[in-house]
């Protein structure tokens, strides 16, 4: 009973992970609009480590099991630089926001890898709910149409931001798969946000973009950012080690909704009927797979 519980409460941290996420994308494309992509990007990620070696401490690198260590930091700094690069390239805000719906293809990517990797038991209501899935992000790209020409050219417009939103999905959903076999219950999430603070002040420094320059609501603005994602992943990490980790891909279904709905009330922005509907399709496509996952020919009972 005792580790019942202790998963249950595990799962809620990771739901509230979740909610925590939702405020990303606003809050990242904010921030890079007031210090530029790559150097917004780097002070977030080094304000978020300090934040959680608050909550979390210093990691003990050697208490980690070594190819969580090198696999797992790898996987996470490569999607973090991915996620940011990929909000602060967009062109606007509406793209930004965009590029957030093709980013939020990492749960549908997490189930399907937890299915091939993990021997993940689903029924054939899984497929339908990732194709449902993929075309709701085709018909946000496409502007209200399944039209593959016009998904196409919009992506053309910007191929370097929309394929780091791509590719951060599959590299997030192989990330989550590979924490839970090779963790053994650490959590390196403050030794992460660390590396990849080091490779983006890297990339800043040779990099033309001009110096920093810090305001009032700048600097809180960061602040937020930082404090939020270290929250939002400390208590992720707890929910992917200990919790479950399939009802948690499936409620991220539902983070597209709130997360376009408040980078949308953040960034002042309008966005379409035909926007939501693309959303509503992602959405409506998490309930397939929760559907295909928790049935009884799923669980085999």
């Amino acid at each position: 009973m005792r580790s019942f519980s202790g998963r249950n409460a595990a799962t809620i941290l990771g739901l509230l992970a979740i909610l925590l996420w939702g405020t990303v994308v606003g809050l990242i494309r904010g921030v890079s609009e007031n210090f530029g992509a790559i150097g917004g990007a780097a002070l977030i990620y080094t304000v978020g480590s300090a934040f959680l070696v608050c909550l979390l401490g210093f990691p003990a690198l050697r208490s980690f099991p070594r190819p969580y260590l090198f696999v797992g930091s790898l996987l996470f700094v490569a999607y973090e630089i991915c996620l940011s690069l990929s909000l602060g390239f967009a062109i606007d805000r509406s793209q930004a926001i965009e590029l957030g719906i093709v980013n939020y293809l990492w749960p549908c990517m997490t189930v399907l890898l937890a299915i091939v990797f993990n021997g993940q038991r689903a029924n054939a209501w899984v497929v339908p709910g990732i194709l449902l899935s993929v075309c709701g992000i085709a018909w946000v790209v496409g502007g209200s149409s399944l039209s593959w020409q016009r998904t196409v050219a919009n992506i053309s417009s910007n191929p370097l931001s929309y394929g780091l939103a791509f590719g951060g999905a599959i590299i997030w959903a192989a990330y989550c798969n590979v924490t839970t076999r090779l963790a053994n219950g650490k959590n390196g999430v403050a030794l992460f946000f660390m590396l990849t603070a080091g490779a983006l002040w890297a990339k800043y420094f040779f990099s033309a973009e001009p110096p920093l320059v810090f305001t009032g609501p700048a600097t809180f603005e960061l602040c937020v950012t930082g404090g939020a994602m270290a929250a939002g992943y400390a208590l992720w990490n707890v929910g992917i080690l200990k919790g479950n980790l399939t009802l948690l891909a499936t409620a991220s279904y539902f983070t597209p909704v709130f997360s376009t709905f408040f980078a949308a009330v953040w960034l002042s922005t309008r966005l379409t009927a035909s926007f939501w509907q693309g959303v509503a399709m992602v959405t409506a496509g998490s309930l397939l797979c929760w559907v295909a996952t928790r049935s009884k020919s799923a669980r085999g009972d």
